[in-house]
Formats: C-alpha cells, structure tokens, sequence
C-alpha cells in the first residue's frame, strides 16, 4: 500500500483522522470532532484535547511566538525560540477559523466563536468571540437566550431536514 492509499484509508473516517493525529503526538480525548483542515503547527505534540470538542474547518493552533524572529537578531539570541503548550478542557466548540496562541488553557464547558483570535485563558462555563477574543456571555445566558429556537433535527436525513427547513422559514429562492 502506497502512502496515498494508506492515507485515504486512515483518513477515511473522523476515528481514523484523530487516530492519524495521535501518532503527530496531540493528545485528543474521547467522542472528538475534529475537521482535517485544521493547522496544527509546528509542534503538534504539545497540544491537548479534552473529551467531546468539536474543532470545525480553518481553524490554528500556535504553539510558538514566531516574533521571537527580530530578536534573534537585535539581542544576539540567533538559536533562541518562545514555546507555550495549549490545553482544550472537555465540551468545546471551537468555531471555524478560529486561532488558538501559545500558553492558552481552554476549560469546559466553552464555545468559542468563528474567527476568534484566543490569546488568554478562557474559564469553565463561557463563550467567547472577536479579535482579540473576550468574554461575550456564559453558557447558561446563552443557553436561555436560544432555548426556545433550537430545532429537533438531528437525526434527520439530509432530505428530511431540508424539507422541515423549507416549511419552517421558507424557500428563500422563491423570493429571489
């Protein structure tokens, strides 16, 4: 089997992706999604993932401070790096091109929102978003403003929830 065969086959799956990711050294829990578009940088292997995160596409993972860069040269320093490991806790969400910097330890029970920059800790309990990323509510908060919009459609086919979809809001191409 040819590394191109090989790859197909273990990338076949979300188990088999994360299974491939292990062996880079990241150190990923249980029921994991992870989208293989994802940058894990440099230095995979100091990396960790909780149980039940969700890392969906574009999103980075920064272990290095790439700054270090001009002052190599301004101090003399030419083989100096700046390393800083990044924890995920379990039940995350990270949003799609989201970046996570070096150092940051992500809690539980966290979303964090598409496009957000993580350049400090973020807590148990919160969702965060923007550039650079801070607070926008806690779970709870988040959880009562949507509770009465969330739809039952997990487990449907692609079909079935398109259809209760179209009946609920609408076909949007026949205003078009």
């Amino acid at each position: 089997m040819n590394f191109k065969e090989f790859w197909k086959k273990k990338t076949a799956d979300n188990a088999g992706w994360i299974e491939y990711l292990r062996t880079k050294g990241i150190r990923i829990g249980k029921d994991c999604e992870i989208y293989k578009d994802v940058s894990w940088g440099s230095e995979p292997y100091l990396i960790s993932i909780g149980d039940h995160v969700r890392i969906t596409s574009g999103c980075r993972f920064i272990t290095h401070d790439g700054g270090v860069w001009v002052l190599r040269k301004m101090y003399g320093i030419e083989s100096a790096d700046l390393f800083g490991p990044i924890k995920v806790g379990n039940n995350v969400h990270i949003g799609m091109n989201s970046v996570i910097m070096p150092g940051v330890t992500v809690g539980n029970n966290v979303i964090i929102g598409c496009g957000a920059v993580v350049t400090h800790d973020i807590p148990d309990g919160e969702v965060w978003g923007g550039v650079p990323a801070r607070k926008i509510k806690t779970i709870e908060e988040y959880y009562e403003k949507n509770k009465d919009r969330f739809e039952a459609t997990k487990g449907l086919s692609s079909e079935e929830k398109r259809n209760y979809l179209k009946e609920k809001f609408g076909s949007l191409q026949e205003e078009e």
